[in-house]
């Protein structure tokens, strides 16, 4: 089986994603979203996420920089680091490197050979190096909730090929019904659009506003949703 890649974009990217988080602006690219979502499992607040996604890049180096720290306290302690590069047009994964601490440790990357995905991932199971088709693919980890943003102007009916790079799991979303609502954000009602993705009985809910950034993410079968908290006034 062939080795990844060399992931120079996803260096440069990881860079870049650090720093937004650690709260310095630069001139490196524009953000397009940034905020936290409280995690809640079974009703119960087990951690939080934190994210920043930028645009950079001129012609065909115009990407999507998606990063962010996922802290779960309860009922193990784990922190998730994910990074993404995607294509801005069709928010298709190029690029991804996750570092995983505490519950489940590991280290991925992944990026592409034509129209395959080649994934290095280590954990205490060992060293493993998988293929994956590339098919205008989003990536979506497990337990990423600003991931969704990638999949935000999907129409009903149309399939959606997903990667779940933790899980090590390839699938095709349906998405199905979307309907215009009201959510409530802690005190606040706000008009959002939800948009039901289904995958046999994986069903995935989510809320975004007039902007196109994810405010709810609902998994029924996992009890788990996370839900913006920095849109709370």
């Amino acid at each position: 089986m062939r080795r990844p890649t060399p992931l120079r974009l996803l260096a440069a990217a990881s860079a870049l994603g650090s720093a937004v988080l650690a709260g310095e602006a630069g001139a490196q690219g524009v953000i397009i979203d940034q905020g936290r979502f409280s995690i809640h499992v079974e009703g119960r607040e087990v951690g939080h996420e934190e994210f920043v996604i930028r645009r950079a890049g001129l012609g065909s180096n115009d990407a999507l920089y998606a990063s962010g720290v996922v802290t779960i306290t309860h009922p193990e302690s784990q922190e998730i680091r994910p990074l993404l590069r995607a294509d801005p047009r069709t928010g298709a994964g190029a690029e991804y490197q996750a570092s995983v601490t505490g519950k489940d440790a590991a280290e991925i990357r992944i990026g592409t050979s034509g129209r395959r995905y080649v994934a290095s991932i280590r954990s205490a199971l060992g060293a493993e190096d998988r293929e994956f088709q590339a098919r205008e693919t989003r990536v979506i980890e497990v337990g990423v909730a600003h991931h969704y943003y990638f999949v935000r102007g999907e129409r009903e009916g149309r399939e959606i090929h997903v990667l779940e790079p933790r899980s090590r799991r390839q699938f095709t979303m349906l998405a199905g019904e979307s309907r215009d609502e009201e959510l409530r954000l802690g005190p606040n009602v706000v008009s959002a659009r939800r948009v039901e993705l289904a995958h046999e009985e994986d069903i995935r809910l989510v809320w975004y506003d007039r902007q196109g950034r994810v405010l709810r993410v609902e998994i029924p079968a996992l009890s788990w949703v996370a839900e913006r908290t920095d849109l709370v006034g």
